[in-house]
């Protein structure tokens, strides 16, 4: 049968990494994207030629909007696998945060994806075992500072992975999540390079993590062989926060 997933972030790097690993995987996937059209339809591209027996729809919605969950419903059917890859950081102390800063991390980390799992929950219990997985955060298990709204809509997806996991358990749907220390993506590229050695000098492995070890884990978590876990938080991070 076929095995189709939802990719939301698609376009950025980690979500591509994870497109890309799936699509090896076996997995017919929905591309989301919000701005980087030329992104996504490059990896629709590619995709598209190295596997031409099977469709990557390229879907776009903005999750920074209140009907952004509902219009990205109304393009997808039969999903069996939602991987939430999306979201922006706010690199800005508390006190400088202001209100449509707030309402804009809420709307992308939570509230949009959890109404899309709602409104698609029907197609994933359609299906004997179904996958949901949160890309979180490192910052959402121990919190930064100059990053204190980031690090709480983080942590509120960790503890949503936890309650929904319980809730959905009964209907075969596997809730889980990979929170990610440093990974070498565009977003954490306006470091300095002295703020980047400070960094690697706490973290024990002396290096950042590569969105295809996030990838690498993701198709773990939906291959199959990780079915009798669900409500997981798993830590990749080098070792930096255990």
């Amino acid at each position: 049968m076929t095995r189709r997933a939802v990719i939301l972030g698609s376009s950025g790097g980690i979500g591509e990494a994870i497109s890309r690993k799936l699509a090896d995987d076996g997995w017919t996937l929905y591309l989301h994207y919000n701005r980087n059209e030329e992104r996504a339809l490059d990896l629709q591209r590619r995709l598209t030629e190295k596997y031409p027996e099977r469709d990557f729809h390229i879907v776009q919605s903005d999750f920074s909007k209140e009907d952004g969950a509902r219009r990205l419903a109304e393009q997808v059917g039969q999903v069996q696998a939602i991987v939430v890859a999306l979201g922006q950081s706010v690199l800005k102390l508390l006190t400088d945060t202001n209100s449509d800063d707030m309402d804009a991390l809420w709307l992308v980390h939570m509230r949009n994806p959890a109404l899309f799992i709602s409104l698609t929950s029907p197609q994933l219990r359609s299906h004997p075992v179904s996958y949901v997985l949160f890309i979180g955060s490192i910052w959402g298990n121990t919190g930064a500072a100059g990053e204190v709204m980031y690090s709480a809509v983080k942590g509120a997806q960790h503890a949503f992975v936890k309650a929904y996991a319980k809730e959905a358990a009964y209907t075969g749907t596997r809730v889980n999540a990979i929170a990610p220390g440093w990974i070498d993506t565009e977003m954490n590229s306006e470091l300095s390079m002295d703020d980047k050695q400070l960094i690697l000098d706490e973290i024990p492995l002396q290096s950042t993590g590569q969105p295809e070890q996030v990838a690498d884990l993701a198709s773990f978590l939906l291959s199959g062989r990780a079915d009798y876990m669900t409500g997981e938080v798993l830590k990749l991070n080098g070792g930096w926060y255990i």
